[in-house]
């Protein structure tokens, strides 16, 4: 499934791969692995499978998985929870965008949890085109998703007792249905707040944790993950409707721009013409000073300023902020 996928940018992007065994048709007699065909020689009547070994080629060497990230940035959280969060919010995109490039080829992620997220380090700018200094352990790296299956293939032998949990605990008609389920989750855990699956369900709580409001993004990221992890799926929102509040969390229109001017089309459309703008005299300024070259944050950016419309940011900013 894997090497059928098209290119990425939040996809780990696979080479080849092979196995510790040879074809049937290249073993020879003798050879240990072939059964003997010799009549005198007595075969166990159940032999045990051996387990195969699989060997991928990707293009990109993880530095580490988000389970890894998250584990060790308990201090950086507490001391710079501004910066962290809004590059919890950078990692949460990635995913969705990820996940929506999936979907469209009818493809789900057999395991989305920490382990299975891996985290490639950015290429560093030249010390001269450095512009201010980043605080330590905050630089974006870019985000893989990894571990595919189709969604069509209904009997399917399970990898594991994770998978097992995620197709059948999570209750879900069809697997990308838990993809929500699952990104609200990753909210939790990425923002270092405990919950678990029976939370997620309802079994044993009808209220979710809570998350200490700690930046300018601690609630729109609470709002995102009731609205992920609500208990009716069909109010649920979508991964392409996450996709848009985290967007909206990250370069705007913040909600004060509602309270000083009633929400309309043409205010949001003003202010997408004034932010264009300004993102192209930025580019311009950093290119004619010899400031370091955009990298993955700066990318997104364009990504979401070039698609958007004020009737999309009409319908994101009506959800992100209701009362």
């Amino acid at each position: 499934v894997q090497s059928s996928l098209g290119t990425h940018c939040s996809i780990q992007r696979l080479l080849g791969h092979f196995t510790d065994r040879l074809p049937q048709e290249l073993v020879l007699p003798g050879i240990p692995g072939k059964q003997s065909q010799g009549p005198s020689r007595e075969e166990p009547a159940c032999p045990a499978p051996q387990p195969v070994l699989q060997v991928l080629l990707c293009a990109e060497v993880p530095q580490q998985t988000l389970a890894d990230f998250v584990k060790g940035s308990h201090a950086l959280h507490r001391t710079s929870p501004g910066h962290y969060e809004r590059l919890g919010c950078l990692l949460l995109l990635q995913i969705c965008m990820g996940l929506e490039h999936l979907r469209v080829q009818n493809v789900a992620q057999g395991d989305l949890c920490p382990e299975n997220l891996l985290l490639v380090q950015c290429p560093c700018p030249p010390q001269g085109q450095q512009g201010q200094k980043e605080l330590p352990g905050l630089s974006l790296p870019r985000l893989l998703i990894s571990s595919f299956f189709k969604v069509q293939e209904k009997q399917r032998p399970c990898s594991s007792s994770q998978e097992q949990d995620w197709s059948q605990g999570l209750a879900a008609p069809s697997p990308p249905a838990a993809a929500e389920l699952n990104v609200g989750r990753l909210i939790y855990q990425i923002l270092h707040v405990d919950i678990s699956l029976e939370n997620i369900l309802g079994f044993r709580s009808k209220r979710l944790p809570e998350i200490p409001l700690l930046s300018i993004y601690s609630a729109g990221l609470k709002r995102l993950a009731t609205l992920l992890l609500h208990r009716d799926p069909h109010q649920r929102v979508s991964i392409e409707q996450a996709r848009g509040i985290l967007q909206v969390l990250l370069w705007g229109p913040r909600q004060e721009l509602f309270a000083r001017s009633r929400k309309s089309l043409g205010l949001l459309q003003s202010w997408l013409q004034v932010k264009r703008a300004l993102l192209l005299l930025r580019f311009a300024e950093n290119s004619a000073g010899a400031r370091a070259s955009p990298g993955l944050e700066e990318w997104l950016c364009c990504q979401y300023f070039q698609g958007v419309t004020e009737h999309t940011l009409y319908q994101v900013t009506q959800v992100l902020y209701a009362p």
